[in-house]
């Protein structure tokens, strides 16, 4: 596997032979948030406004280009644009890749990264914009055609009237309803530069195809349809324009029962995990019960297909379909199809619950059939969490990629994806909404071998005791183990949060470490030797500042802490007020440590202590109050899994409680208005 390749601006590439890319926008940001968008040109505009897709137009009109929404990973934020590239219809020419924010400027992010991954999940190319100003939205990138071949620029050029003023210079009719004229941007790139060279770096010298007449497509039934003998109504004509207004998050409204004589009375559920066994039993029901709610429920399936790479359209879920494989018979758990215009898109689905294991013949079997059946994806689904989204938990090869993605759900991510559909995708049909709880339920329960992140590894009691004891070393194979599971843990106490929150919660980490498994464990493996101790930090929008959450296995301790800024006038006293009167629902144990330029004024008491004389933390006196930082401990949970005892749940509980008791209610210090100077008035704004 070849080395990507660092593109500069106006540089271009050859992309290698792959029927599809995913494009990723990346940003490490998490207060604003950018939204990619991707235009299907021929001959420098869009034919229609079905060739603009973006978060309100999720594809074009053949499939060929999706928009596949946000994640979260340990570099930051990305969204995701797939495009198959033998899809695209022949009079498309190029593919322009923008992105464009809402709230603010480019000028508030540091770095913008788009990356380019093969169906394979290579890294193909990188290209880092430079640093923007005035603009709102950008055109990071063009993959284009040229004699036959596919090939990436990377462009970098902005707009100062965002979306909407980006879409119309491409010939997008946006209406939005609002009375605004979008206008002509006074950036805009087309015909304002001559097109760059065919060679890398240099200015392209090939001239775009001379656009052709089309012929609007004939009307089609899906294939999915072509057995079904009801009629199909007729779908009524959109309104020309399309609008680039974001629709409101919403949760949705779950029927309530409010016959039961008293709370003894359990409702009927439409998941039951009565008489579940494990192994077999096990996988069958979790199947069953996720494909069934993806039938009946469209946004979830959207949520889980768009993860896999999937096109918008109609979903259907088939158990166990059989297939042969030279003399031999293989049966996927699942076959995941989804249809949009003419094009069927199809995922060949591996389960896993419990303790299951994936296993590589058996994936690499499934690739072999979908390879041949000319399928699009091979998905195994399990409770192994990668820490790193992408990241596969069994290698396979990686010839057998060329024609086949192969993707990796866990529980956690189904689950995920469930909480966000009922808590912030706008879901109307109270029906719909019961059955995916229902299937919540059922996902959440022990019995259902379906799980979110729980059980530590078979290494954990072994690592935990030496690390306690310091005679754990770094380079020790069950302390990889270990890392790796932390990692994960770290991954899903993130993702964990966003749904509960509705905002991109991430675990930050050094960027050396993002995209580098291996030295990601090793690090891990590192601090863990050396101090026997596991920390993550999480990074919470809107908060006053990151939770960082630790392990002390020597002192078997869970640790949360933040440190926020104190007020920059204002006496040490007022300062300390400041802080106490937003920690008035705080656990009395929680410890305040005060933060001095001078580190020998630093002072660290317990909130009731500091509630009852806030002179405690300002005794010693010299230097100015800099920062504050809060850290409550409770009791580690030594087990590998379960409840009560268990680590992964006693981490949980920690994190829990300390955002809702401690970090949530928390604001940064805001200054007052100015106002004539006093130069008797000390005091400090305490709102």
């Amino acid at each position: 596997m070849t080395d990507p390749v660092h593109l500069s601006k106006g540089q271009n590439i050859e992309l290698p032979e792959t029927e599809r890319i995913d494009v990723l926008l990346g940003w490490s940001e998490t207060q604003n948030g950018i939204d990619v968008s991707a235009l299907l040109l021929k001959g420098g505009r869009v034919p229609s406004d079905e060739h603009f897709v973006f978060y309100n137009q999720p594809a074009s009109d053949e499939g060929s280009v999706q928009h596949l929404g946000r994640e979260i990973t340990q570099a930051g934020h990305h969204e995701r644009v797939s495009i198959d590239l033998g899809a695209v219809p022949d009079d498309i020419d190029t593919i322009a890749v923008a992105g464009s924010t809402e709230h603010g400027t480019f000028a508030y992010f540091d770095a913008i990264t788009l990356t380019v991954i093969d169906g394979g999940g290579a890294l193909v190319a990188e290209y880092t914009s430079p640093d923007a100003d005035t603009e709102t939205a950008i055109c990071f990138a063009e993959v284009y055609r040229r004699n036959g071949r596919w090939k990436l620029r990377a462009v970098g050029q902005g707009w100062s009237t965002g979306l909407a003023g980006l879409a119309t210079d491409f010939g997008v009719d946006i209406d939005n309803d609002t009375g605004e004229e979008t206008g002509n941007s006074t950036q805009g790139w087309i015909d304002s530069e001559p097109p760059p060279s065919d060679e890398p770096g240099t200015a392209d010298d090939d001239s775009a195809a001379a656009p052709t007449e089309v012929s609007p497509p004939e009307p089609s039934e899906s294939p999915l349809d072509a057995s079904d003998s009801r009629p199909v109504p007729s779908q009524p004509r959109r309104k020309r324009g399309v609008s680039t207004v974001k629709p409101a998050a919403r949760a949705a409204r779950l029927p309530q029962l409010q016959l039961r004589d008293n709370d003894s009375w359990q409702p009927a559920r439409l998941f039951s995990v009565i008489g579940v066994g494990s192994g077999d039993e096990q996988e069958r029901r979790a199947t069953a019960a996720v494909v069934s709610t993806m039938q009946a429920v469209r946004p979830f399936a959207r949520a889980v297909c768009a993860r896999l790479g999937a096109p918008v359209g109609r979903f259907e879920g088939y158990i166990e379909v059989p297939y042969t494989r030279g003399e031999a018979k293989v049966m996927p758990d699942a076959v995941f199809r989804v249809a949009r215009g003419s094009k069927v898109w199809t995922a060949l689905l591996e389960v896993k619950t419990g303790t299951g294991q994936l296993q590589r013949v058996q994936l690499e079997n499934y690739l072999d059939v979908a390879r041949r059946h000319k399928y699009d994806t091979v998905v195994s689904l399990s409770n192994d969490v990668p820490a790193g989204a992408g990241e596969l938990p069994v290698e396979v090869d990686r010839r057998k990629l060329a024609k086949v993605a192969l993707r990796h759900l866990s529980w956690s991510d189904v689950i995920h994806e469930a909480r966000m559909v009922l808590s912030h995708g706008g879901l109307d049909d109270d029906l719909q909404a019961w059955i995916l709880n229902e299937l919540l339920r059922y996902l959440t329960h022990p019995r259902s071998g379906a799980t979110e992140f729980s059980d530590m590894g078979p290494h954990w009691v072994n690592v935990r005791d030496r690390a306690a004891a310091g005679t754990l070393r770094a380079g020790d194979a069950k302390a990889a183990s270990v890392a790796g599971k932390w990692s994960a843990l770290s991954r899903h106490l993130a993702q964990r949060l966003t749904a509960e929150l509705g905002v991109p919660v991430k675990n930050v980490l050094p960027r050396r470490l993002v995209n580098d498994a291996d030295a990601r464990t090793a690090a891990v493996m590192s601090r863990l030797a050396a101090d026997g101790v596991l920390e993550a930090t999480l990074s919470i929008p809107e908060t006053a500042g990151d939770l960082t959450v630790t392990a002390d296995l020597r002192r078997s301790k869970i640790t949360c802490a933040t440190t926020i800024t104190a007020p920059n006038e204002g006496t040490s006293t007022k300062r300390v007020t400041w802080m106490l009167r937003q920690l008035k629902n705080a656990p009395p144990a929680l410890l305040v440590e005060a933060g001095f330029s001078d580190p020998a004024a630093n002072a660290c008491e317990r909130l009731d202590v500091v509630q009852s004389d806030p002179k405690k933390l300002t005794a010693r006196g010299s230097g100015t109050l800099d920062t504050f930082t809060l850290q409550c401990s409770s009791t580690m949970g030594t087990k590998r899994s379960g409840m009560g005892s268990g680590f992964v749940h006693s981490v949980t509980c920690a994190v829990d409680s300390f955002y809702a008791d401690v970090l949530q209610p928390l604001r940064e210090w805001v200054p007052a208005a100015p106002h004539p100077a006093d130069p008797d008035d000390t005091s400090v704004n305490e709102h």
